[in-house]
């Protein structure tokens, strides 16, 4: 198992159809973490909601295995998302050994200070304009389903490789490049204000590690279509993991063997 100081994820949505929650348990049998921050978009309220509610087996065992790290002393931090803005009405509350933040400035292993959020308090759309986000998610969950299809075809025709319908859309369409760009700086801009070193956000489901105006500007991604995340190593340096476009072999192998040794908690 590879053993990291911090792990970073957002943007689950347990309870969406869409939801490859076996593609991180495969990643939890790999990392192990002394933190886990939980960045917003954990359980998806809005598709439960309005797609009727979906819970699989896959996606109970990931909750299970939250609660047995945080009891045998993974430090566990929640900040909620747009998706599950419910839970916001507890922030300042623990459930368990669960601690609920509205963001949360994190100190890395080489000093450095993050602010963890998860976003959408920069997404005019969905601040503001919550029927136009809500038309926006039942569009994305189009095209992720639509995207399983393409997944089940090219597996049937032995064409090798993960290719993501939506993720091609997001690059290609010129608005939602303009939408990301727009994000980053955004965000980027308030915590320059603050006087933090970077931010580690999710929301709109783009992964990456980049430098903005001297700002380290890290998004976990997601777990509905790249399943990606970020881990912290214990010398402070941030690696985003692509778990679901490559996994390594070396990962691929110790996650097969986990879930062969491993209790289903």
């Amino acid at each position: 198992m590879a053993e990291v100081r911090s792990i970073f994820l957002s943007d689950i949505h347990l309870g969406a159809r869409g939801c490859q929650a076996h593609q991180l348990l495969d990643f939890l049998r790999v990392y192990d973490s002394e933190q886990m921050f939980l960045l917003g978009d954990i359980i998806d309220f809005w598709a439960m909601s309005n797609r009727g509610i979906y819970w699989s087996a896959q996606m109970n065992t990931f909750v299970q295995k939250v609660l047995k790290r945080a009891r045998h002393g993974t430090r566990i931090v929640f900040v909620p998302g747009n998706h599950d803005e419910a839970l916001r009405e507890y922030v300042g509350s623990t459930f368990g050994d669960i601690a609920v933040h509205g963001e949360y400035v994190h100190t890395a292993a080489d000093g450095r200070r993050y602010l963890l959020l998860h976003g959408d308090e920069f997404d005019v759309v969905t601040k503001y304009h919550r029927w136009l986000a809500v038309l926006g998610d039942h569009t994305y969950a189009f095209l992720v389903r639509l995207n399983m299809m393409l997944s089940w075809a090219r597996r049937t025709l032995g064409v090798s490789g993960y290719w993501s319908l939506a993720s091609y859309a997001k690059r290609k369409v010129k608005t939602a490049v303009n939408f990301i760009s727009d994000f980053e700086e955004c965000v980027v801009r308030s915590v320059k204000d603050r006087g933090l070193d970077g931010v580690i956000c999710g929301h709109i489901h783009s992964a990456t590690i980049k430098r903005i105006d001297e700002v380290l500007y890290l998004n976990c991604g997601d777990w509905v279509d790249s399943c990606t995340a970020i881990v912290e190593h214990f010398d402070g340096r941030m690696e985003l993991v692509e778990w679901g476009a490559r996994p390594p072999p070396a990962a691929q192998a110790e996650a097969a063997r986990a879930s062969v040794m491993e209790p289903s908690a």
